[in-house]
């Protein structure tokens, strides 16, 4: 959409010209370039979230916001890379004929959704506490033909409110027929002589999606529900394996980014150092063992964000919204993240890589791993800087929080690829800019 509005923009600018001309005039590194800075923008805005599309407000400023961020971020690039340069006329037509196409193609994908053929129906087998759970994340829909059911399996007492409970199992057959599900949902704790193969052969025949309970949990929230996982999900299946390959390119790419962030920030080490100082007494930085690859523990580097000796009296311990410890400019270094600049020389070092599970000192770890199933399994790859964890999750301040990031954390080392780093990239970019989970 966006390439047609630039060609859109060239017939304007110029009239009467074919079509080949006006798509094809530009090199491909002029069209990338502004193609991927309306497409980040489109993303840091959630533009791409079809959820969010609840008001023609929301969408005509995040449309806007859009538009604006994209002008100047390319007005800046045009004028450090002439090279690149497309036109002031063409770029400010562009984005105009873009933010109306998004606006309106948002809009007809707001109306359409309310349809009967996009409805989210779903029927989940069991009516126990783990189908009360998926229930819950079972993504909120404004149609009036979506619907969550359950299918009772055993004369047990339900977790789940008895009216929304259609029949038993041995039904199955007719209730697919009556409700037309887009997907059954396998919610059981115990399914020895409960599961009726035969007829989700049948279901599974006629379309309808039949997916067990940890893998619809993994594909609505991205992360695991590991209290219901065997360690045979980890063991027979083709993820959460780190090949030399994929090592030898994440470490390429640690040390790109470690050297290219250490030269971007580095004018800011010299201003930062002294605020830190005149702030408190103590040294600028701060270094703390935590826990790297194979349990190994290693020093990560940060700027100091607390007062000298700031754990003496208390030990090791979470740190707490509004936490005393923190400084004033500690406050606003940890809110932005300019606190973890430093750990940029510990991917360098190989002490950790760009992205990855957060890593967390050995007096937590020895305890979480003795209250959370396969804790020990992110310490198979390198921490990280940031991760799907800190991009998804707010800061972790107490054991509870360690096991939802411990979710996001295994569904990273499960599913990991270039395209979920560059995800996670992009992420951190939005999660600095608004602040999110700083503590």
């Amino acid at each position: 959409m966006a390439y047609l509005c630039l060609a859109g923009a060239y017939l304007i600018r110029f009239g009467h010209v074919t079509i080949s001309e006006s798509l094809f005039s530009w090199s491909i590194l002029e069209v990338l370039s502004c193609l991927c800075v309306v497409f980040f923008f489109s993303y840091l805005f959630e533009l791409y979230e079809r959820q969010k599309f609840v008001s023609r407000k929301f969408l005509f400023y995040r449309v806007l916001s859009t538009g604006v961020g994209s002008f100047f971020l390319l007005s800046a690039l045009f004028y450090l890379l002439p090279f690149l340069q497309i036109g002031r006329g063409i770029l400010l037509i562009s984005l105009v004929l873009f933010c109306c196409a998004q606006y309106g193609s948002r809009l007809l994908i707001r109306k359409f959704s309310h349809s009967a053929q996009f409805a989210t129906r779903i029927l989940i087998v069991g009516a126990g506490e783990l189908a009360k759970s998926i229930a819950e994340i079972v993504p909120k829909d404004q149609n009036v033909h979506s619907f969550v059911r359950f299918v009772s399996c055993t004369e047990r007492d339900p977790e789940v409110d008895p009216a929304l409970i259609v029949g038993n199992i041995k039904e199955i057959d007719s209730l697919i027929h009556d409700y037309r599900p887009q997907k059954l949902v396998v919610a059981l704790n115990e399914r020895r002589g409960n599961l009726p193969l035969k007829e989700f052969m049948r279901s599974k025949l006629r379309g309808i999606e039949i997916v067990e309970a940890t893998t619809y949990f993994e594909q609505v929230k991205g992360c695991l529900l590991i209290e219901n996982m065997q360690p045979s999900a980890f063991v027979y299946t083709h993820s959460f394996r780190m090949t030399p390959f994929m090592r030898g390119y994440k470490r390429i790419y640690d040390i790109v980014f470690s050297v290219i962030g250490l030269l971007l920030s580095s004018p800011l080490f010299p201003v930062l150092a002294v605020i830190i100082k005149l702030d408190t007494p103590g040294p600028v930085f701060y270094k703390q063992l935590r826990v790297g690859e194979n349990e190994v523990e290693y020093f990560v580097y940060k700027f100091r964000t607390m007062g000298q000796d700031a754990e003496k009296q208390s030990g090791a311990v979470w740190a707490q919204k509004d936490d005393p410890r923190v400084t004033r400019i500690g406050q606003f270094l940890r809110k932005t993240r300019l606190d973890e600049i430093p750990q940029l020389y510990n991917v360098l070092k190989g002490d950790m890589s760009f992205i990855g599970p957060r890593p967390e000192r050995m007096a937590f770890v020895e305890k979480l791993k003795e209250t959370i199933p396969f804790y020990s399994i992110r310490h198979f790859v390198k921490p990280g800087v940031t991760g799907w964890a800190q991009v998804c999750y707010p800061y972790g301040a107490s054991d509870a929080d360690a096991l939802e990031k411990m979710r996001y954390d295994l569904f990273y080392i499960k599913n990991y690829s270039v395209f979920l780093d560059f995800k996670i990239i992009i992420d951190t970019i939005r999660v600095v800019l608004t602040g999110f989970g700083g503590r």
